[in-house]
């Protein structure tokens, strides 16, 4: 069977799901920390671009699909101002580690949402063609996002 959007979104969840675990285990003001962060940062920033444009855009187009679609875009977007808060601070300081704790709950609780809802919303929606195809999309521009973010 080839391989579905779901795959290749839960692999990219796993990455994001074992950055956190690691960043929340570092020690405060180290390069590792600085260096984790801004791995998770890009792998955050490019997977939500691919998913947006290759989940949830089609998901948008259909009735079934328009209030998962507007709730995921919108913990996206507070993961971005968790994001840009953590960025914010100094690595070395406990008002760092408690808002990376707190991007941690909320980025662990939009993916168990995501794959325990909204995959089976949109499962109903998209058919095993379109399932595959945007596997394919997905793929693409998620490593194109990250090429262009790594090197920013």
């Amino acid at each position: 069977m080839s391989e579905t959007i779901y795959d290749a979104l839960r692999e990219s969840h796993e990455i994001q799901r074992s950055l956190l675990r690691r960043l929340l285990r570092t020690k405060a003001g180290t390069q590792a920390r600085i260096d984790l962060f801004r791995e998770l940062r890009i792998e955050l920033e490019a997977h939500e671009a691919a998913e947006e444009r290759y989940l949830y855009v089609p998901m948008l187009m259909e009735d079934m699909g328009l209030d998962s679609s507007r709730h995921a875009l919108h913990e996206h977007h507070q993961i971005d101002e968790l994001v840009a808060d953590v960025q914010a601070l100094e690595t070395d300081g406990e008002a760092w580690l408690e808002k990376a704790r707190e991007l941690s709950h909320e980025v662990h609780h939009h993916l168990r949402e995501e794959e325990k809802k909204f995959f089976q919303v949109s499962g109903k929606i998209l058919d095993d063609t379109q399932k595959t195809r945007l596997a394919a999309k997905y793929r693409k521009d998620y490593a194109r996002m990250h090429r262009k973010l790594e090197a920013e």
